[in-house]
């Protein structure tokens, strides 16, 4: 989950690569380092904690040279020191790495034997030595391709060399890397937000593949060292959707987007005039579809789960949710007529990358729903389908799980009315909610805000939270409890409230802030009584229902009321006051909320 960048220029490059390491810390913020060629030498430098840190190290020494690396970390291996940073040098090379090097352990045995000295708790300096080794018998491309042969694992990879001081290689392996053309430079990141500021024409590389980079030339090698060309794509300037503007920070620039989120999701894929869907071009037929499994993590699952249930009630297909790094070990009784669907804000997710390669070997058909269409995910996948949710920045996913809750919901309209499962009145008439949409979120935005901030404050001296909900209700609070752990570090549990009984009612006490979710449908009256059950015990409830819908009880401690719509969109309009809460939680506690401890955006490794 590191972020690496590599610039080889005509020109200095150390404050361009320090400008992307600010955008690539998202991906990790334990410690950052900077390596460029000097006088035809490595110059190295780096530090814990953020790029700052590493800003302010270098306008006290300078990092001249026209060709250089960049790093900022998620620690995986070895704790976040100075001494485990990367980039990661010997006097011949310097590496920076994200991924995770399996076999490092029996490799750096044999370079021990060899001599090498290691200083570090990572596995990249193994890549480091073999390189070294390797360029004493062979040149520069021999010694590549022999040191990625040696490595078993995940990885992305930027090196410089001394001898070879206007090159920078890159080479993937199961981690994104992308590569930018730019005017007397050319560059390589983590992924294109890094590489946007300097240029908007992209390359990927796949799986295998090695780069070397001059300032007015790059050359890429597939898995078999056999030279090739790449496709260059054009990004769209969407750069002011990438800054904070007058927001505190970006979560709550994003969390507020969300109906901007939903008016461009709907406007992309719902054609008023027509009262259609336009999804076309399905790599199964939807009339032959004998299930459908949705994967994701995290986030990401929690959309999943939502989607089961509209999934369940709009259509006669099977449905089945599963999560990414659980899926690939199972045994899975894979079938060619069911459609495998997988959901990534980045697009770049390990589990979920890998969960859709093992489909693809497999031979069934797939699509992903993502944010970054130019992604791995997307790349690899049958069928995409984008969100629109612009760049999040905030670890926290807001916007991109409404979007992807809203791209699933569609979805699965279009399926039951090709299907003919659903009648041509109710096909128009969830069209028309979906209309409807963007500003039913707006208001709940609104109305939450001038409420929120007050309920927050019984969280602070809390010992826990819990969060509760059935039916379409019960994703949702997952995903809120999710929120309230990743943004204020205080744990939160979320459960179908009807489960209370079977064990989680031992964990009300006194005060205990518990969230329920009860929005006017079936599961109404049983929720309520879910509720009271939990007020008998002196749990501290916090209502969420529908506008005009009275709960009579003295005891709950604050009821907000959302607006009242079509009960399958009540998920979106729940998701935003839990949001907001654990926003607010966080920013009273002082935590870091763009940047919670220990997470990272793009979960790159396994």
């Amino acid at each position: 989950m590191c972020g690496i960048i590599g610039i080889a220029s005509n020109k200095l490059v150390s404050q361009n690569i320090i400008q992307s390491l600010k955008k690539l810390e998202y991906r990790g913020y334990d410690s950052a380092g900077i390596s460029t060629i000097v006088n035809g030498e490595i110059n190295e430098k780096k530090c814990t904690g953020r790029v700052d840190n590493l800003e302010k190290m270098l306008f006290k020494s300078p990092s001249k040279g026209s060709l250089g690396i960049g790093h900022v970390r998620w620690a995986t291996h070895g704790v976040p020191s100075q001494v485990n940073a990367h980039p990661h040098s010997s006097e011949e090379v310097s590496v920076v790495h994200n991924g995770i090097i399996e076999n490092s352990n029996e490799l750096k045995k044999d370079l021990e034997k060899k001599g090498y000295k290691f200083k570090s708790q990572t596995d990249t300096e193994v890549i480091t030595f073999l390189l070294t080794d390797f360029l004493k018998h062979f040149n520069l491309v021999d010694a590549i391709n022999k040191t990625l042969k040696a490595l078993n694992g995940s990885f992305a990879l930027g090196i410089i060399f001394r001898k070879y001081n206007n090159i920078v290689v890159g080479a993937r392996r199961g981690s994104p890397l992308a590569v930018g053309y730019g005017p007397g430079e050319n560059y390589l990141g983590s992924d294109s937000y890094a590489l946007k500021s300097m240029t908007n024409k992209i390359t990927y590389l796949d799986d295998g593949d090695v780069c070397l980079l001059t300032s007015n030339k790059i050359d890429f090698y597939n898995s078999k060292n056999k030279k090739v060309n790449k496709e260059i794509l054009t990004l769209s300037n969407d750069k002011h959707t990438a800054e904070k503007g007058d927001y505190k920070d970006f979560m709550s620039k994003e969390i507020n987007e969300q109906n901007i989120t939903a008016k461009t999701c709907v406007k992309e894929y719902v054609d008023q005039l027509r009262k259609d869907i336009n999804l076309y071009n399905f790599p199964i037929s939807p009339k032959e579809i004998k299930k459908i499994v949705l994967i994701g993590c995290g986030t990401a699952y929690h959309s999943c789960a939502t989607a089961k249930y509209w999934f369940e009630e709009i259509t006669d297909i099977p449905i089945e949710i599963d999560i990414a790094s659980e899926f690939r070990y199972r045994k899975i009784k894979f079938n060619k007529k069911n459609f495998y669907i997988f959901v990534s804000q980045s697009g770049e997710t390990a589990d979920t990358f890998a969960a859709l390669d093992l489909c693809k070997k497999n031979k069934v058909k797939t699509c992903s729903i993502v944010n970054v269409v130019e992604s791995s995910i997307a790349r690899s996948s049958d069928f995409v389908l984008p969100i629109h949710a612009g760049p999040e920045i905030g670890v926290a996913s807001t916007k991109a799980f409404l979007g992807q809750m809203l791209v699933l919901y569609i979805l699965a309209i279009k399926i039951s009315e090709v299907r003919k499962e659903i009648t041509k009145k109710d096909y128009e008439e969830k069209i028309n909610d979906l209309r409807k949409l963007p500003d039913l979120i707006k208001k709940t935005l609104d109305y939450c805000e001038n409420n929120i901030q007050i309920i927050a404050k019984d969280f602070l001296k809390a010992n826990g939270a819990m969060f509760l909900g059935r039916g379409l209700s019960f994703p949702i609070a997952l995903e809120g409890a999710l929120k309230l752990k990743e943004l204020s570090y205080l744990h939160a549990e979320g459960y179908p409230a009807g489960e209370m009984k079977h064990g989680p009612l031992a964990l009300i006490e006194e005060g205990l802030p518990v969230v329920v979710l009860a929005p006017k449908d079936r599961y109404f009256e049983k929720t309520i009584s879910n509720m009271q059950e939990v007020i008998a015990r002196g749990g501290k409830v916090i209502l969420i229902t529908n506008e005009n819908n009275k709960v009579i009880s003295e005891n709950v401690r604050f009821t907000l009321e959302i607006p009242l719509t079509n009960k399958h969109l009540s998920p979106f309009l729940m998701t935003v006051p839990l949001q907001l809460l654990a926003y607010h939680v966080a920013s009273l506690k002082n935590c870091n909320i763009d940047k919670p401890r220990n997470l990272a955006k793009s979960v790159t490794v396994e």
